[in-house]
This record gives C-alpha cells, structure tokens and sequence, in this order.
C-alpha cells in the first residue's frame, strides 16, 4: 500500500518523457547525448521509480538522450547533488523549484488554485511553446511539471472553522518553505519543522495538532489516528502541489523539453484521476465542510496573505496575475475579479 501511494512521486518522471513508440531505427542511427539525473524517491532503490526509470531509458533515448539516474530518499539531497553538478537534471517538489524558477516555483501559492481544473488550464498555458522562455532562467529549465496533489488540512479538532482559531496550536511544517513563518506569524500557531513522513507521525501521535497532506496518504499512514476522536480534515484544500523536473539545458538536445512539457500535458488527465480516486477511501465523517459565509472570510484571508508574500518577493507576482486571470475566467463574478488591489 505504501509504495502503491507513494508512485505519485515517482510516476511523473515516466510520465513527462515517456513516448508511447518503441525506439525507432531512426533513433539508433543518430548519436545519443548522456544524461545523469538525480531522482528522488522516498522509498528508495527498492520503490517503484526502478522499473519507472528502466522504462524511462528506453523512452529518452527516442528523445536523443541516453538516460542513466541514481536514487535518492532525501529530497534535499538530490537537489544539492543537481546544484553540484553532479547530475544534470532532478525532481523536486514545487516549493522548492523557486531557488531556480520563481515563476513555477510560485504555482503553489496558498489558496490560489480551486481546483484541478484551473491547475490543468495553468499547466497547459505555460507549458506551451509560446511560454518556453518562462521555463528557462539562466542555465536551468523546467522540463516538465504535473500534479502532485491536492493539498487538504487535517486537525485533530474539527470545531475549528475560521483562520483565527488556529492561535496556539502546534502544526507541522516542512523546512525551507519561506512563508512559513510569515503564515505562522499571522495565525498565531506553532511551527513545528518536520519532513514529509514524521509531519503524519507527529499528528497520529499528538505532538502536532495541524499537518497539510494530499488524501493519497489517509490510508497507507493510518490517519485515523490522529483524528480520532474529534478531528477532522477540511474537505476543500487549501493548494494543489506540482511535481517539477528541472535540468540545465544546454546539456540536452534541441526540441527535448518541449516534447517532454507536452507529453506532461497530454498525461495530466491520467495523473489526476490516479491523485482524486484516494479521496473516496476517507470516510465521510471524517470529512469537514465549511459553511459558505465562513468560508468567504478564507478566501479573502489567503488572498491577502498571497498579496503581502508577492510584496515581499517570496511569490512570483507574474504567477500571482496568471493564477488571478485563471480564476476569473472560471468564476468572473468573484469579487477579487473587479477588486481594486488585484493580484
């Protein structure tokens, strides 16, 4: 189970170069350009991305690239290896795209994207070739980015309604996140550093009281515990998470992004429904729905929260405008679309 749950980490990789063919003739024909990636999987060696990788060789390589990796479970890890030189391309969550891209790095901005529905029309647009000089910022570019999750809220006490009633409560959040403490600040609560794993240990076992994970770890982690007896998890996420590939690109052969930013596009309604289907494993009492006039006051509280973060240049305000006008056209009666201070 926990391996099957944690393919969304991994999947992705063989999703944005794969390439349905088999190695034409062709390719064989034309000279290969060696790649090395640094590839992380919590699971390690042993975790799906060995036959994910396998399979991504023989997919690359019609592509003009020959594919070799090695595996890492620190996310951290693999990026400092990548900034080291030692490999020319490594997976990473979105947040931490933003030391090499701003503007993709700012895609996870609390509370801007409703649904996976505007995530897919956002990955499309930028994903074009009429966006491809976003992707690339000095040396590096992103080579292909999808969904890694909707992103839901799980506290240990359900009667917890509005932002402001976070105000001593211990959450845990994950390292290197900027806004962190600017959000910790704001709502009164109490950081708590954690990793992806022990931020669900810490809630199953009491020490946090808030933890943020994608539905597709309920199950596999047991969080059952944590909410029993009078948790719950808030039913609208509060940020959809990306899973973004970046490389320096003068390594690569001409054309190879491109392709591989389509072929993410071409399979974001396949990696959707594997991230959605989870959500029905989590039983209905667990679920928190907030009434309409307090989820307003949301809304509103994250939208200004994203206006102060883009002031202090933590979010891309290009990305901010992007994720706006995506909104509005999905929603044009929303107020912030005829606000006055706009994102």
């Amino acid at each position: 189970m926990m391996i099957k749950s944690l393919n969304t980490l991994n999947l992705f990789l063989l999703l944005i170069i794969s390439n349905a063919t088999i190695i034409s003739p062709q390719v064989f024909a034309q000279e290969t350009v060696p790649i090395n990636m640094c590839v992380w999987d919590p699971i390690g060696k042993a975790g799906p991305v060995g036959q994910i990788m396998k399979e991504s060789k023989i997919h690359a390589f019609n592509w003009g690239v020959d594919l070799s990796y090695e595996v890492y479970t620190d996310e951290r890890i693999a990026i400092d290896e990548f900034k080291l030189g030692r490999c020319d391309a490594v997976n990473l969550l979105g947040f931490r795209v933003r030391e090499f891209n701003t503007f993709t790095g700012s895609l996870g901005a609390i509370g801007a994207i409703p649904s996976y529905e505007h995530l897919g029309i956002i990955i499309k647009t930028i994903s074009s070739p009429k966006a491809a000089k976003l992707m690339r910022v000095g040396e590096y570019e992103v080579m292909g980015i999808g969904p890694a999750g909707a992103i839901f809220m799980f506290t240990r006490d359900r009667s917890i309604l509005q932002p402001k009633d976070f105000a001593g409560k211990r959450m845990a959040v994950l390292d290197g996140i900027p806004e962190s403490e600017y959000l910790s600040q704001k709502y009164g609560i109490t950081p708590v550093n954690s990793t992806i794993f022990n931020s669900i240990l810490k809630f199953n076992n009491g020490t946090v009281d808030l933890t943020a994970a994608p539905a597709i770890v309920y199950e596999p982690f047991e969080m059952h515990k944590g909410l029993e007896p009078d948790g719950g998890i808030y039913k609208e996420p509060f940020l959809y998470i990306t899973m973004q590939v970046i490389a320096r690109w003068e390594k690569f052969p001409e054309g190879f992004f491109q392709k591989a930013r389509n072929k993410a596009v071409e399979k974001y309604p396949e990696f959707v429904k594997f991230l959605k289907d989870p959500e029905a494993t989590i039983p209905e009492k667990y679920w928190i729905d907030i009434p309409d006039h307090l989820y307003d006051y949301w809304v509103e509280d994250f939208r200004e929260s994203r206006l102060e973060l883009g002031e202090r240049g933590i979010y891309d305000k290009r990305t901010l405008k992007l994720l706006r006008k995506v909104r509005c056209k999905l929603a044009p009666k929303s107020a912030e679309c005829t606000a006055s201070n706009r994102e």
